[in-house]
């Protein structure tokens, strides 16, 4: 892995009880954490917690309280039997353009000394303002995909009730990006959302190309959820109100059994 951007597209496909599909064009960013204002201060476009075309804040990240982002997954980390020392830990996210950005999946790759990949997190936003992630170890990363999954615990469309399993299909990042996530009830997928892109160097030429190609994209991150919402409702989705959030920031799957009912929370 090493910094880069990745452009490619977003799809999302709802399979019951209804389908209903769309796609949209996007870029998004890999980062090492500990290495953002290493990087930043390559670039006259791209800076680490001040405006610019493009921007990586902290506060939009981890606690969200601008406090650094490596400190909070360290201690994610060690609540749940890890010890992060010396580990790297590299994130996949929307970058903020213009000064805005909403992520609704940041993915965390956490890699020890070695390199090898030891545990994702999944960092999951809605549109009412809440946040919950699922940290899922990795238990046989090889050159294939990486396929495990968890119970749902957070909800995220107000047209799915809370209840449902995720399955998180996905190659660490390399020269393409390919993250799928299928969610299913009891009666098989009733959804599955895809992001895809091809890696291109992270550097003033490509940010201004991407930027000319994906005007305003991140508000057409936020755009593209309510009206596909809308089309949704139209066609007659049942209405879950939002419940109240999980008590615990994160739901962690135990390293030693992935199985859903053997998980345990963790507050960061």
């Amino acid at each position: 892995m090493e910094p880069c951007l990745y452009q490619g597209s977003v799809t999302h496909t709802r399979l019951a009880p209804f389908r209903h599909h769309f796609a949209y064009r996007v870029f998004s960013m890999l980062l090492d954490i500990d290495g953002v204002s290493q990087q930043t201060a390559k670039t006259r476009f791209f800076s680490h917690n001040r405006w610019n075309i493009l921007a990586f804040f902290d506060r939009d990240h981890g606690a969200r309280d601008g406090s650094p982002v490596r400190p909070w997954i360290d201690g994610v980390l060690r609540a749940n039997g890890y010890d992060p020392s010396g580990w790297r830990v590299w994130l996949h996210c929307f970058p903020r353009l213009f000064g805005y950005v909403f992520n609704p999946l940041s993915i965390y790759f956490c890699c020890d000394a070695e390199g090898q990949l030891r545990a994702l997190l999944y960092d999951v936003r809605n549109t009412f303002g809440d946040k919950h992630g699922y940290l899922i170890p990795v238990t046989a990363a090889g050159v294939g995909p990486i396929e495990h999954g968890c119970a749902k615990g957070f909800h995220v469309s107000p047209f799915f009730p809370l209840e449902g399993r995720y399955t998180f299909t996905l190659t660490p990042p390399g020269e393409r990006l390919a993250v799928r996530i299928t969610l299913s009830d009891a009666t098989g997928p009733t959804l599955i959302a895809a992001q895809t892109g091809k890696r291109v160097a992270l550097c003033d030429r490509n940010i201004l190309k991407l930027v000319l190609s994906h005007p305003l994209m991140t508000l057409k991150v936020i755009a593209a959820i309510h009206w596909e919402a809308l089309w949704i409702w139209k066609k007659g989705a049942a209405f879950h109100r939002r419940p109240e959030p999980p008590g615990q920031e994160v739901t962690a799957i135990l390293p030693v059994d992935p199985l859903p009912q053997q998980s345990r929370a963790s507050g960061g």
